[in-house]
């Protein structure tokens, strides 16, 4: 039996793990930790007989992979807030006291039908995935479940693809509200001007822009090794080499200075001053790419993107008919 320990505050601690299962509790007692200890030890080889998927609930499997995966991925500061929000019953109805095991397809198969009321489906889409990967998780490296439930649910459609771009005279007046001015920032607000200036340049993603480091620029170019999905070089055109020459002595380390939250809550706000909406600062990539095809071959065009497949081309590539109608007169 594990032995309770005083703790500095004059109370009693006990941890017990039984068959992969860690518990631990605080008592006012040594008397009551090990009456405790020795009740739960029992307990828990007796339910040990049956798996851990008859043990853990839901709950216990959200909780974990949100201590134990999340944290060693990208981005893991939005999937742990997507995390706790599955636990929240007005977003989220989903059976979070039930046993692992009890889980079915049919309630997961409600839970979408219910998200689908009220989300768009690309974002239903995102939290099933990452549902899957939950369940994956407990089947594959956990040993709770013999199947996965996610996997018999059918998934809605995918959304239709984004083709907004963002016009010159937006960008112009974004670009005012947030104090752009052809100097060297001394604002945030005006490195924001220049990340977002660098993306219509350049169709880098926010995070890429953000994760800029002086170590990775070159005099013709910049080196992304942490992207999406894969490495890639990125040339700089006169007007991205200008911004990132205008950038030296904001920040020792990042080109820019700034985190991709500070990016996106400052640009919102530009955007709302301006009294504009209908696009995100991620359509600065399609707007790039726009721009990007005119000058460039549909395989340069991919290298500079970072795509493996040209077909990607078409659903950032969208220009005017009235566009294409001028090149063939």
């Amino acid at each position: 039996m594990a032995k309770a320990k005083k703790t500095a505050q004059g109370t009693w601690r006990v941890q017990i793990e039984i068959a992969g299962v860690r518990e631990s509790g605080t008592f006012d007692t040594k008397r009551e930790a090990d009456e405790w200890s020795s009740r739960r030890t029992l307990e828990l080889r007796s339910d040990g007989k049956a798996g851990p998927g008859s043990r853990k609930t839901m709950l216990d499997m959200l909780r974990q992979y949100g201590e134990q995966v999340t944290p060693a991925k990208r981005g893991n500061a939005k999937e742990l807030i997507r995390l706790k929000a599955f636990e929240d019953p007005t977003k989220h109805r989903l059976p979070l006291k039930a046993k692992v095991r009890d889980v079915t397809s049919m309630d997961l198969g409600q839970w979408r039908e219910e998200r689908l009321k009220l989300n768009a489906r690309g974002t239903v889409l995102r939290d099933m995935g990452l549902m899957s990967a939950i369940f994956e998780e407990a089947r594959r490296e956990w040993k709770w479940i013999q199947t996965n439930p996610m996997r018999d649910v059918r998934k809605p459609s995918n959304p239709d693809h984004r083709d907004r771009l963002i016009s010159g005279l937006e960008a112009r007046q974004v670009l005012r509200k947030l104090g752009h001015t052809h100097a060297e920032p001394r604002k945030v607000s005006q490195a924001v001007a220049a990340a977002f200036l660098m993306a219509l340049a350049t169709g880098m993603r926010a995070g890429e822009i953000t994760g800029l480091k002086w170590s990775e620029v070159r005099s013709d170019h910049v080196i992304l090794y942490v992207t999406k999905t894969k490495g890639r070089l990125v040339p700089l055109s006169p007007v991205a080499a200008r911004l990132i020459d205008r950038m030296r002595g904001w920040d020792p380390e990042l080109v820019f200075g700034i985190g991709a939250q500070t990016l996106d809550a400052l640009f919102r706000k530009a955007r709302a001053r301006a009294g504009l909406e209908g696009f995100t600062f991620h359509d600065s990539r399609h707007t790039a790419c726009t721009r990007l095809a005119r000058k460039v071959d549909v395989l340069d065009l991919c290298k500079i993107m970072g795509w493996v497949k040209t077909t990607q081309a078409l659903v950032y590539y969208n220009p005017k008919a009235s566009d294409i109608a001028k090149r063939l007169a």
